[in-house]
């Protein structure tokens, strides 16, 4: 029987077989309970997907309406919500018509920065805990960018789904399951779309394995790791970075792996989850709480309120994620312990790998192939990442390294949103990834309080992640021209 090559996703997607049939070939699998290593005995059984309601549907593709000028409002003004209000307002064709923080005088200092820069006056909101919802009643907001703590996520972003407004969401969405669900079905019945601010997943390299990886540089993809590994120490022993200490206080109440979704995301999609493949079971590690007790030790002065608290939250938490199609994922978190940066960004198939933050080269990557590359020797990542260069660095990568934080992937994440909502297209990110790459979060608790056993993903597209369909893949579309 001749061998059958292979046939790229690109392909796929691009002519006649790009259709649910075919997509439930390549995508259908055997229940998450028999997936190996697990059973259904000893799997811990996820809450089950609440029924949609009558006349809600899937957001599986539904696109923006056009906007000729999209209009942002802001909830949360700290140092990430302030540094991409000014973000959204160097966007062709954005402005920002509305910004609101807890701290009235937040609002005011960001609405002067834009004035001084040129931009108009956004209305300003602010002093108190609900002052938000006094701005979702505007009708001049198209999109509501959301950078609060994370508490405060899912109830700010339903409220503004229910107002009528798109939603941009800081990571993660939620923190509970429940609250996963609950956006997925208040997306699904406001018709509105909501999407998580992944900015890592419009990285330049990790865009770029995510197109080796859709036109089969690596053959079959059969493994792939990310996390979000970062010293915050001395960040989250700060009087002033954190309001209020947010964040260090997360690690006094909650195990979970809080962040992972940082290198979870673009390995996810590079393996077409929900689009082909999905998540289906999830087992935590942890290491015991060391790093912030032994930091306070060292450097906190007996007076610091942190000598009150007691951390619970590992130094490492380590998800181990299978998926439909037999595939695994180890997504990591860990900000407590000293360690250069690293989002660990690998993937592997049947004929090559890629490794990011291996500190090699301009581009901190390294690749082997097969059959370019023999002798089991690494390659340099630079050769490839021009020729698989997704066509967003291409076309604003100049502007991104000018304007954008984290080395221009939030420039990037901005202009790729504004443009999708004023061109109408499908977001490259929808609800449905939102919520799958922050379910670690909550299933991380379930896990280690289990001691280790796995625990079901949910499926929150309820049986469409079967059908191929673009995603951060997009093909090449322009910016509608501003007036």
């Amino acid at each position: 029987m001749p061998e059958i090559p292979a046939v790229s996703r690109r392909l796929v997607l691009g002519g006649t077989l790009a259709t649910g049939a075919l997509a439930v070939g390549i995508g259908s699998a055997a229940p998450a309970s028999a997936s190996p290593g697990s059973t259904a005995a000893s799997t811990l059984t996820s809450a089950a997907a609440p029924r949609r309601r009558a006349g809600q549907k899937s957001m599986v593709n539904v696109p923006f309406e056009p906007h000729t000028t999209v209009r942002v409002g802001v909830i949360g003004l700290g140092n990430r919500g302030s540094g991409m209000t000014t973000g959204w307002s160097v966007i062709p064709g954005c402005v920002v018509t509305a910004v609101c923080d807890i701290r009235a005088d937040r609002a005011k200092r960001t609405a002067d920065r834009l004035v001084t820069a040129g931009k108009p006056r956004p209305a300003e909101f602010g002093g108190s805990a609900d002052s938000y919802a006094e701005m979702l009643k505007r009708d001049d907001i198209d999109l509501v960018y959301i950078a609060t703590p994370w508490e405060f996520h899912y109830e700010q972003g339903k409220a503004s789904l229910l107002a009528g407004k798109h939603v941009v969401v800081e990571l993660p969405i939620a923190t509970e399951l429940d609250e996963l669900w609950d956006l997925v079905d208040t997306s699904e019945r406001t018709r509105k779309n909501l999407m998580l601010s992944e900015n890592c997943s419009y990285g330049r390299n990790e865009l770029a394995m995510l197109k080796m990886g859709h036109e089969g540089v690596f053959g079959d993809l059969t493994n792939g790791h990310g996390g979000y590994l970062h010293d915050l120490r001395s960040l989250l022993f700060s009087d002033t970075y954190y309001t209020d200490s947010w964040r260090r206080l997360w690690h006094t109440r909650s195990t979970a792996s809080f962040y992972a979704m940082h290198g979870l995301a673009p390995i996810a999609a590079a393996m077409d989850i929900n689009r082909g493949d999905r998540m289906t079971t999830l087992t935590a590690t942890a290491t015991a709480p060391k790093g912030l007790a032994d930091y306070r030790e060292r450097f906190m002065p007996k007076s610091h309120p942190s000598w009150n608290e007691t951390y619970i939250n590992g130094d490492l938490v380590t998800c181990q994620i299978r998926t439909a199609n037999g595939r695994t994922i180890r997504a990591e978190h860990a900000v407590s312990a000293p360690r250069p940066y690293s989002r660990i960004n690998s993937l592997v198939g049947s004929r090559g790998i890629f490794e990011d933050y291996a500190g090699t080269s301009s581009t901190d990557a390294r690749v082997y192939f097969e059959p370019d590359h023999s002798g089991d020797t690494w390659r340099d990542f630079e050769t490839y990442r021009k020729e698989f260069d997704h066509w967003l660095w291409k076309k604003i990568g100049d502007d991104a390294e000018n304007n954008g934080g984290h080395g221009g992937m939030d420039y990037v994440l901005q202009w790729r949103t504004v443009q999708l909502m004023r061109a109408g297209l499908v977001p490259d990110i929808d609800v449905y990834d939102s919520a799958s790459w922050c379910a670690p979060v909550p299933l991380s608790v379930m896990s280690l309080a289990a001691k280790g056993r796995p625990v079901e993903i949910p499926d929150f597209t309820r049986g469409s992640w079967v059908n191929l369909r673009m995603g951060l893949d997009s093909r090449t579309t322009e910016m509608p021209p501003v007036a």
